[in-house]
This record gives C-alpha cells, structure tokens and sequence, in this order.
C-alpha cells in the first residue's frame, strides 16, 4: 500500500480523504493557498506545501505547482478530490510520467469521459439512451441561437468540461440563449479553463438520478445503486438522497447495467458516476459521467457500507475489488443537505466572512441512526470569496425515509452557524414541504415551490405554540435565576407570575406555566405542552423534550424575549406580563429605510460588467450589470422601469453587501 498520499484539493473533500488514508495507515499530504493558509485541511494532514496565492487559477489548478509539492513531499499517489484537477488529463497524464499513483482513472478515461461532447458519442455507440442535442463546437452567440431554433427551446447550454453547475444555463428563447452563451463560456474559461460549449434539449420536469460505479483494473465493474439529486438550485444539488423514492428494482438494474457497459466502454477504473435525467415514465437518458468521486458520495456510503475513498486508493494500487454486486445492497435510507454560504433572503446570493460560531450536532452511528457531517471549516475560519460557497455537507440514515428525515430536521434545527449567511432555513423549509415528503420532485422543485424566491417559512399554528411554549419556559427559569440574584426586598422575596403573554412575529398566546419537579407545563387556551430541559440563561441552543419527542431550538436573548430559529422559521419572541403585553400594542412600528429608488450589491462580490450609464432609460428585466462572486457571475437586472440617475462604481470594482452600484431619478 502506499506510505504517502497527497491530496490535491481543498476543504471538506480534503478533510474526507484524509480521514480515510489515516484510517488505512497513510500519511497524508496537503496543499494550500495563501487564503487557505489556517484552513481545516491544513491542520488534519500530516504535512502541508504552499502552492500559491489565493485564485484556484495561481494556486489549485496549476499543475507544475502541484507537481513541485508532490517532489518535494516524496508522495507516492494523489487524490484529486472533486473539481479542480480531478477531471484533468494533463494532471493525469503529468502524474503516469513522474511514476506517481491518480487516484482516478486512466487519462484515456478523463478525455473520454470529462468531455460531455465525446462522452455521449460514446454513450450511444455503448448503446445508451441519450437527450438529443448539438454536439459539436459553438463558435459564438449567434450560432448559438440558429442551434438552439434548430433543436427547439428550452434547451440546455453547457461547458464541455463542466461540473458542479458551473458554466449552465437553461434558454428559452433567443435573448436567454445569447446571453447564456456568454455567461456560460466566461465561467466554464474562469473555472475550467476550457470555454467550449454545447447545448442539448432541456427534458421539462425530469429527476437527476444517478449511478455510482465502482471498476478495477482487473476487469470488474459494479454499481452500489443511485442517489436521487433532483433538489437543484442553478444546476447546483442541495439535497441528495439514496436510494431514489421514485425508481423500482427493474429500473435500477437497468440502469445500473448501463452505467457499468459505459464504463467498461472506455476501460474505466475508480469510483466514478453516470448521470441520467428520468422522465415520469421511467425513461432515462444519459447526462454526463463524472470521473472522480462526487460530492454526494455519503449518503451512497451510508446505505451500501462501502467507504468510496478506500476503495479508490485501492484500485489505485492495482487491488482488485473484493465486493461483488451480489454484495451490494440497499439498507435504509440516506439523506445530504448541503450547506453553503450564501443567503437565502437574497435569492442565494453568496456569502462570506467569519464563521463566530460553528457547531455542527453531534455525529451518530448507532444501528436505527446515523447523523455525519463532512466539513472543511470551523469555528473562527474565514469563508473566502475565491472558493466554492459550500461549508458542509450534513447527512442522516434512518432504516426507513421518514426517520431519516426527521432525523435531518433535528439535526439542522441543531447546527449553529453565525457570521455569514448560510442556506439552513431553507433545507429545513424542504425537510416539511409535502412534495419533498411525498417524494414528488423533478429538477424543477425549487422553481415552481419558491417562484420568488426564499421568503422564510411560515410556522403552523400546531409549531408555533411550541415554540411559545419553549420560550415562555426559557423566559421563567431566566425570571427565577434573576430573583435569587435580586435577592429579597424588605423581607419579601420577588415571586415569579404564572401568566404571561408570548407575542411569536405578532401572534399573542396566552398562557400559564405549570413547574413540578419533573419539567414544566405551559397551558394554552385549548392544550397542554409539558416540556424537559436543561438550558441555562446564556445556552444559544435549547433542546427540549416536548410531549415526550426532543426538538432543538437556536436562541439569542433579547429585552423581553429572543430571537428563535426553528424548523427554518426565523422568529422575534416577545415574553410579557399581562399588563406590559397590553401596553406593547400602543406601541408605534418602525419601518425599514426606503432602497427602492437603489440597486443593492446583494453579495459581496467584484463587478465585471456594467451594461448602462447614467441618463439612460431602462425597462424592467433589463440586465444593469454583473457582478462575479465565488467563480460564478450573476446578473442583476432592474425590478422596474426608470431612468438611471447615477452610477456609482465601475468594472473591477470589489463590492460589500448592500453597497450602492447605481441610482435611479
């Protein structure tokens, strides 16, 4: 087995194969920019090179500098991780003449299958179904659209080299194919270094399955069943799940059957994944086929038992595999939340700063529940604008879907990120979402659920009173910790009242507490929810047991109440006398400051392009400028018709959230 192994990436997927090559005995060997100088991967491994500054295109993706870490190292193999190098055959090719070990596949393999041009060529010469398209090489924006006629909207305009929804845009008419074109040629160029582009037919409401494949070099290949990735924002999963509620055993094998037929087409080894869209028929068609491990490699782990990264280090060292596919099976059920940094009231835009606090829930292994997070941060660490957004990635197992879920509810309502904005509302607003629940999803589940947008959720009636239930018991041990300080006053002890009032986002409860010495009751009009807990004054999280099943609250103290996140709602908390309850609806609201006459920066981010200037007249829709944030550029288009009054920045400009790019009369 290999003594030393360098990992050629960052973050989680850096952190993960660490964990793997140290249970295997492995030294392990890490890279880093200078943004990533203090990052989690840097600390878990047992060395670690600089490689450059803090752009992935001076840094990560430059192959004579990672090259120059592996002499200096004496590493005897490379794990590519996901994006960045892992689907380049240069970098694979650059590995086979310096005599060091990829732990992937053969070069022949990445251009074969790292090309979605050559790789459906392939595919249907394999004898799988494919989606119709163009693809061959798209010139310019005008050939674009002739090709986007001829194979009729909407239509899929892709990166070649592509990955992760980089260098993706859905077109569904001539104006949206010209400017797809162009976006997606700039981002495939910043990320890939390889602006080719094809488009094919957009199936309207498929499913993203996919296959996971497992081949050696001996001639074996096998498949450990699909994960469900329909949940997509812009191209990007959010939350993954295996196996798929949709697909029955017959589709399955075919499908798998197919996967492994490509894979042997091209003579493939290593972990790898063929992506399929499936219509609500059960037809599917071949997607793409990722040569390298995918980020949602977890919850397949989970169900099969089968640690992915070891197995690819060993068919890097030329073991055969010792699991067949009779030993694959399927037990229980999966799910993976992705948490990324970006804010979900602002169209989720990214976002980064200081993480102040990071506090995952607690990882899991027992035989009815797994809880797992694989993250490359922490408490303290810096989210930089250079990288991917993605801070986490949160699994749960369950034996059946609805534990899992409700073991993923738990676990979000329990993960505690402060400092940037992050997407945990809105995983947590899909965990209750009857169409998630029901299993009915396609790729379209975001865009038809929340047309607008992400606006927060809005709590039943049934969890509201929960939540007034857990923040009038906060509220009374806090009266009762403040009475012992207080002390007594001529001889009277302060007692603590029975009744209150708890306003929850302007909904009034009344109710009484009940205390007795094995928790508390908090009696409403029409029920009675007794609860346990251990909070003190001062906790940010509050798990308490109500009516006998534990829910987890995150709290921050305010005069006269809190502000409580739950269940992806974002509540203010108000605590009250009956008395100081009845004044507080005298009380007069303040309104928020007027910005509709602004364009907001929603992201901090660098301005690439500025499409008007001041004096023009603009119409609503009309693209006012893009501005790029984490390797991906983002349009920002006029909300209404004006004129603009004053534009205040220019191209290359780097912006904070909420700046004023421009004005209008």
């Amino acid at each position: 087995m290999f003594e030393k192994l360098l990992i050629a990436n960052r973050g989680e997927i850096a952190c993960r194969v660490i964990k793997s090559a140290r249970k295997m005995g492995i030294e392990t060997v890490a890279i880093f920019s200078d943004a990533d100088r203090h990052a989690l991967h840097v600390h878990m491994a047992d060395e670690a090179v600089h490689i450059g500054p803090p752009p992935a295109n001076q840094s990560y993706i430059v192959i004579d500098k990672v090259m120059d870490a592996i002499r200096q190292t004496g590493a005897q193999a490379v794990h590519p991780g996901y994006g960045f190098l892992s689907e380049n055959r240069k970098f694979a090719e650059a590995l086979e003449a310096e005599g060091v070990a990829f732990v992937g596949p053969p070069a022949s393999a990445i251009e074969a299958m790292g090309d979605k041009i050559t790789s459906k060529k392939i595919a249907q010469e394999a004898g799988v179904s494919t989606v119709p398209g163009y693809m061959g090489l798209i010139e310019d924006a005008d050939e674009a659209v002739k090709i986007a006629n001829e194979i009729g909207y909407p239509v899929m305009i892709k990166a070649s080299a592509g990955g992760g929804g980089k260098g993706m845009r859905i077109a569904w008419n001539d104006e949206e194919a010209r400017e797809g074109f162009q976006s997606s040629k700039n981002e495939a160029a910043s990320s890939f270094g390889d602006d080719r582009i094809f488009i094919e037919k957009f199936v309207t409401q498929p499913r993203h399955i996919e296959i996971q494949v497992l081949a050696d070099k001996h001639g074996n290949c096998i498949y450990l069943n699909e994960r469900e990735c329909s949940i997509q924002r812009r191209n990007q999963k959010v939350i993954e799940e295996a196996p798929s509620p949709f697909l029955d055993p017959e589709t399955r094998k075919a499908m798998g059957e197919q996967a492994c037929a490509l894979a042997k087409a091209v003579d493939y080894c290593s972990a790898g994944t063929v992506e399929f869209i499936v219509d609500s028929d059960k037809n599917f068609y071949f997607l793409e086929m990722n040569t390298r491990l995918q980020v949602e490699h977890p919850v397949t782990e989970l169900i099969t038992g089968v640690d992915l990264v070891e197995q690819m280090i060993r068919i890097a060292h030329g073991e055969p595999l010792d699991i067949t596919q009779e030993d694959i099976g399927i037990k229980g059920w999966a799910i993976e939340s992705r948490l990324y940094a970006e804010d979900p009231y602002r169209g989720f835009l990214p976002s980064i700063g200081r993480l102040t606090a990071y506090r995952p829930p607690a990882e899991v292994n027992r035989p009815d529940l797994a809880v797992r997070n694989d993250t490359g941060v922490y408490e303290g660490g810096e989210i930089s604008m250079y990288y991917d957004p993605m801070i986490a990635k949160l699994c749960t197992w369950a034996p059946e879907r609805g534990a899992a879920i409700d073991a993923m509810r738990n676990a979000l309502d329990s993960f505690e990120v402060e400092g940037i904005g992050h997407n945990i509302p809105f995983l947590s607003a899909v965990m209750d979402h009857q169409r998630f629940l029901d299993g009915n999803i396609t790729t379209a589940f975001i865009e038809e659920e929340y047309p607008d947008g992400f606006q927060g959720v809005t709590l039943p009636e049934d969890a509201l009173k929960r939540v007034a239930a857990c923040a009038a018991g906060m509220f009374r041990v806090a009266e009762i910790r403040r009475t012992r300080i207080t002390g007594t006053v001529d001889n009277h002890r302060r007692k603590v009242g029975i009744d209150w009032v708890v306003v929850v986002d302007g909904t009034e409860f009344p109710v009484s507490i009940e205390a007795h010495k094995h928790g508390t009751t908090v009696i409403f009009d029409d029920r009675r929810i007794a609860m346990k807990s251990k909070w003190t004054p001062g906790d940010s999280l509050a798990v308490v047991e109500i009516d006998g099943a534990k829910h987890a609250f995150k709290v921050d103290k305010f005069t006269s109440g809190y502000r409580i996140r739950y269940r992806g709602a974002d509540m203010t908390v108000k605590v009250f006398t009956p008395r100081q309850a009845e004044l507080a609806r005298l009380m007069p609201e303040k309104l928020p400051p007027d910005t509709s006459r602004m364009l907001l920066c929603p992201m901090p981010g660098l301005i690439v392009k500025l499409n008007v200037e001041a004096g023009d007249t603009i119409q609503e829709g009309q693209a006012l400028c893009t501005v790029e944030a984490m390797k991906m550029e983002n349009i920002l288009r006029a909300e209404k018709s004006g004129v603009v009054a004053k534009i205040n920045a220019a191209p290359g400009d780097s912006l904070a959230v909420d700046d004023v790019i421009m004005e209008f009369e």
